[in-house]
């Protein structure tokens, strides 16, 4: 099952929040079912693809890719009979998935400004979410979308200080730095609950690097603060 479930375990987070962010300041549909069934098959299909690119192998993605195109093409034909306009915003993320693709062939994917652009691609689901729920305040959408990019950049700097860069208290410091930047920017955001949960992060990466947690434990943390920011989130916005 490895080689047909992705193991980023922190991109499915950054696959549900944004998709969750867009729908719930718009209006919920039957659309939005179609949208995320592509928008999971999309994700479910990139992976294998980008393992692919890194290792030049395609025998042991073959399953996968096969699996998850015959998956995807009649969802997606569904969503273009019902919106055929979603074809044009799906061209935002080619360029940011040529990144991606540049970053596996050179075997960099944990490369933070790999994450970053990944980061900003899941966050862009936002702008369709919203869009395809007959969403027309295009400045709400961008702010849901920078409260997105912002979080998960914060979270990516925060989870290297738990794994790959544990010892760097260089990094460290960049965290901390990115994670007060956030929190001082949160007092334009037009909630109090938005500052306050911003402040909660910045004591996140500054407290929890500190105390010899587990990447496990991490993981399971992140799930609790990312329900966090997205009740915050909908209880500002809905």
């Amino acid at each position: 099952m490895k080689d047909y479930i992705p193991n980023q375990h922190g991109a499915w987070a950054m696959l549900v929040i944004p998709f969750l962010f867009g729908m719930l300041a718009s209006t919920p549909g039957v659309v939005h079912v179609w949208l995320f069934t592509c928008w999971l098959l999309i994700y479910l299909l990139m992976f294998p693809l980008l393992q692919w690119v890194r290792t030049g192998k395609f025998g042991r993605v073959r399953g996968p890719i096969i699996l998850y195109s015959l998956l995807l093409v009649p969802a997606a034909a569904g969503l273009l009979w019902i919106r055929p306009g979603v074809i044009l915003m799906a061209l935002l993320f080619l360029p940011l998935f040529a990144v991606n693709v540049y970053y596996a062939k050179r075997k960099r994917e944990r490369a933070l400004l790999n994450d970053m652009v990944a980061i900003v691609q899941f966050s862009l689901m936002v702008f369709v979410s919203y869009r395809l729920g007959g969403g027309n305040d295009y400045y709400l959408a961008f702010e849901l979308f920078l409260i997105s990019t912002m979080y998960f950049i914060g979270t990516a700097f925060y989870v290297k200080t738990i794994i790959r860069e544990r010892h760097n208290r260089r990094f460290y410091g960049y965290s901390v730095s990115y994670h007060l930047c956030l929190a001082l920017s949160a007092l334009w955001l037009p909630s109090a609950l938005l500052s306050v949960v911003a402040v909660i992060l910045l004591g996140r990466a500054i407290a929890l690097p500190r105390t010899g947690i587990t990447a496990k434990q991490s993981g399971m943390l992140e799930i609790l603060f990312s329900l966090l920011v997205l009740s915050t989130v909908w209880l500002t916005y809905a």
